[in-house]
């Protein structure tokens, strides 16, 4: 079969991404714009200044992903870009973008769900590495600062399908690494800081207890009662409990020196941060990295003993964390399973995993039509 080139677009929150893969495991370029210098001075994204970012950046990081691959406009093959979830503003610029494109240059257009995208991060580089034959079913865990889900994933035929077996009630964990971080005085993006730090700190000093689900989720007020168990998430829960016991302890004015000594610091080094970081606050930081670690990888390994899973994939920004790695390859190798991660660079967002999960479609002519359009809230499966 001839080689397919597909260019990869996404823009669903505040990376502005343009990608080159070939028949759907081979990256030949792969361009990632972040826009953190422009919403750190917040202490998070900002959608109206995101949108803007986008707009100032698609044309020339497409350009760059194209000159950087060496394939022209006219050798793609398909164009896909993200459809959701995402920010509504953030998305449309590189919808409409694609769909101008994809217009002016005659090419299909492909419309991606972002979470599919995260799973197929995994799978491109497992491609990569020769490993075309996963064991079913898989489990998939997509953890970012936007989305914690669990899905079951299955191939029918060239296609791939989801059923949603557990979701974040609130807060999801990225997001409780940002908070964190920010009630700390540590900075945006949080969950990176945190990693380093709590290296330096002791993850027994604070005891948090397990978030307590003794509900079913308001969304689902009125649906009848799942056939099947759910393995689902909260962690609105422990960001309060964080900040309980920076009020208990007295340690707001250690929070607000060491915010005023870190606002100078465009890019601040591990060294800057545990100058101005007492031990309570490591202790605290490592103590909170590891309750959530620990609820993540242990509901994921139950969901994956309650389904009978052979293969586990774990994706998305929190993905990068140190210790995630760790506890899941430990924990999943004492149960035999096998565990998958992205490389670093794609577990946060990127096109290449939107031109990826793009080729299944491709290949079976799933294309999107004029009316396309953003959808900031955007279920898989």
């Amino acid at each position: 079969m001839a080689d397919t080139y597909i260019l990869g677009i996404e823009s669903s929150c505040d990376e502005t991404s343009a990608a080159v893969v070939r028949s759907g495991e081979q990256v030949i370029s792969n361009v990632v714009l972040s826009q953190i210098t422009t919403h750190q001075p917040y202490g998070g994204v900002v959608p109206e200044l995101a949108s803007r970012e986008h707009l100032r950046n698609i044309v020339p990081v497409v350009r760059k992903a194209l000159a950087d691959s060496g394939v022209s406009f006219e050798a793609v093959d398909a164009l896909a870009v993200t459809q959701g979830p995402g920010l509504a503003g953030a998305l449309l610029v590189g919808i409409s973008y694609a769909k101008t494109l994809a217009w002016a240059l005659e090419k299909p257009l492909v419309a991606v769900n972002h979470l599919e995208g995260h799973i197929h991060a995994v799978l491109l580089e497992e491609r990569q590495k020769g490993n075309h034959e996963l064991r079913f079913p898989v489990l998939a865990l997509v953890v970012s600062g936007g989305h914690t889900h669990l899905y079951l994933a299955e191939v029918k035929g060239t296609s791939w399908t989801y059923k949603n077996i557990g979701h974040t009630r609130d807060d999801a964990a990225g997001e409780a690494f940002d908070k964190v971080a920010k009630v700390l005085g540590l900075g945006y993006p949080g969950g990176p800081v945190i990693d380093r730090l709590a290296k330096h700190g002791d993850p027994d000093a604070v005891k948090f207890g397990a978030p307590q689900i003794k509900h079913r989720d308001r969304k689902d007020h009125g649906k009848p009662e799942p056939d099947s168990p759910r393995f689902d998430f909260s962690y609105s829960g422990i960001k309060t409990a964080v900040l309980r016991h920076v009020e208990a302890n007295d340690m707001q004015p250690q929070v607000e020196s060491r915010r005023k000594a870190l606002a100078s610091a465009t890019k601040p080094s591990v060294e800057d941060f545990l100058r101005v970081t007492d031990r309570k606050t490591l202790d605290l930081v490592a103590s909170f990295q590891s309750a959530v670690v620990e609820d993540l990888v242990g509901k994921t390994l139950a969901a994956a003993r309650e389904y009978s899973v052979r293969t586990l994939l774990v994706s998305g920004g929190v993905a990068a964390n140190s210790r995630l790695r760790e506890r899941f390859a430990e924990q999943a190798a004492r149960e035999g399973l096998p565990v998958y991660f992205p490389s670093l660079r794609l577990s946060t967002d990127n096109a290449a995993m939107i031109a990826a999960a793009a080729y299944p479609k491709f290949l079976v002519g799933d294309f999107a039509g004029e009316e396309l359009s953003a959808e900031a809230s955007f279920p898989l499966g």
